[in-house]
């Protein structure tokens, strides 16, 4: 049997734990945070994953989501329209969905351990992973899921840590009046911002800002207030609201620049294959389908003789472009229209004229229901 090695115990990486471990193979997690801990995400997903979710037993009601169906995009002035959203989806915190994912992942049989991955290498067919208390581990399957950006990505000199990123992401929970059903998007001067409920009643609100003009404020309320509040809709929002953090969680240098799926034989799932603009509200999402991605390949090659490293290394890297590259290129061309305050205020004069623009572009940055098949799995066995 074949032991797998996950490094990172985010969305990917769980998911990824709990699909291997049912299926029969050894695996170990190290994740370098304790469950349960909040983290800057915008914290809605799509309902698309939902069906992969229960085929793994998997079940989100008991997390009592908040259920989405609405979308409301606001220019920067604060003009605002909506739309249904194709497939609807709902909002939990990742401090309740974490924690609810790594106790599935342990009680599937997964190993996780709570360390940082200082090293990996690969020789002879075999992984040898160095922790930062001295453990060795070897593995003959190693997924990263390490998320955005981590030393880790900067010791193997992947080549999207060398370009500095001008942005800088704040979240923080909030208890107000917010509808259940919504997901709000709404533009301010150099950025976006979301807004959705979680569990409980709490609201999530996440934001994507240009790190040098943040940092010509003292802090993210002063932020919030100058340059978020020029926007009436986040302005009532903000004012009507109570935080529920003693400060706002934080998280710079987010790139967005391309990245490898398999690095030195790793695959790459999630934030570290990928990054969608946030503003597209469907990371969490992808996240999850590139974990059962990487799961079915990896399957493939322990029991398929004839399917070679090269050949799980090419599924993989194929089928994670087929399902999320165009996903993501149109995720960075939205973000530079918001960007622009022109090309911002003619998308809303379009969406208003033609109301079919905005389902299309949610469309466009989402995908379709993950179905679960033995038979028929995502990826193509190379001929």
């Amino acid at each position: 049997m074949k032991n797998v090695l996950i490094i990172g115990g985010g969305l990917a990486g769980l998911t990824a734990a709990i699909h291997l471990s049912r299926s029969g193979l050894r695996v170990t997690l190290v994740e370098k945070n304790h469950y349960p801990k909040h983290k800057v995400c915008g914290e809605y997903i799509s309902n698309e994953i939902l069906p992969y979710y229960e085929w793994l037993g998997l079940d989100i009601g008991s997390l009592h989501p908040a259920k989405i169906s609405t979308l409301h995009f606001s220019s920067a002035k604060g003009k605002t329209i909506g739309c249904r959203l194709p497939l609807g989806g709902f909002g939990v915190s990742r401090f309740t969905l974490d924690r609810y994912l790594s106790e599935k992942a342990t009680a599937a049989g997964a190993n996780r351990i709570t360390a940082t991955v200082e090293e990996v290498t690969f020789h002879n067919d075999t992984f040898t992973a160095l922790l930062d208390n001295g453990t060795r581990l070897h593995a003959d399957i190693v997924i990263g899921a390490h998320g955005k950006r981590s030393a880790f990505d900067i010791r193997m000199s992947r080549e999207f840590v060398s370009k500095k990123s001008p942005w800088l992401a704040v979240k923080s929970h909030y208890k107000g009046h917010f509808p259940k059903e919504v997901v709000g998007l709404y533009n301010f001067d150099g950025g976006y911002c979301g807004v959705s409920n979680v569990e409980s009643g709490i609201i999530n609100i996440c934001y994507l800002a240009g790190y040098y003009s943040f940092k010509q404020y003292k802090s993210p309320t002063e932020y919030e207030r100058n340059v978020l509040g020029k926007n009436p809709q986040l302005k009532r929002i903000l004012e009507q609201a109570t935080p529920l953090f003693e400060k706002q969680l934080t998280i710079s240098q987010i790139s967005f620049a391309s990245k490898d799926c398999v690095e030195n034989h790793i695959l790459m799932a999630g934030d570290a294959a990928g990054l969608i603009h946030p503003l597209c509200g469907n990371g969490m999402a992808m996240a999850i389908h590139s974990a059962k991605i990487a799961s079915e390949c990896i399957l493939e090659f322990c029991r398929n003789p004839q399917f070679s490293r090269a050949d799980m290394e090419m599924a993989y890297t194929q089928a994670w472009k087929k399902n999320f590259s165009k996903r993501l290129k149109t995720g960075k061309a939205l973000a530079k229209v918001l960007q622009n305050g022109y090309l911002s205020a003619v998308l809303m004069q379009c969406a208003f004229w033609f109301p079919m623009v905005l389902p299309f572009i949610i469309r466009k940055t989402h995908g379709k229901v993950l179905t679960v098949s033995t038979h028929v799995p995502e990826y193509q066995i190379p001929v």
